[in-house]
């Protein structure tokens, strides 16, 4: 019943066209580029500094106490 008496939406308006993105030269491609690849390295850096993986440390730790004699 609800059906009957329910008003019709409109038609939505046609949606507007992206504009068109502007020509880039060579070297502002190549400009982008190179700070693209810098910004990689930078985010990589820190990665190298971890020294275990991702299950952490696998091996036995060394757990003797010392003696009064140094050994």
């Amino acid at each position: 019943m609800s059906r009957l008496f329910s008003p019709k939406m409109p038609s939505l308006p046609p949606a507007p066209e992206p504009p068109e993105a502007p020509e880039v030269s060579e070297e502002e491609k190549a400009r982008i580029a190179k700070e693209q690849r810098q910004m990689e390295l930078r985010r990589k850096g820190r990665k190298s500094t971890i020294l275990t993986g991702p299950l952490g440390v696998e091996e036995e730790a060394k757990v003797e106490k010392k003696t009064l004699l140094g050994e």
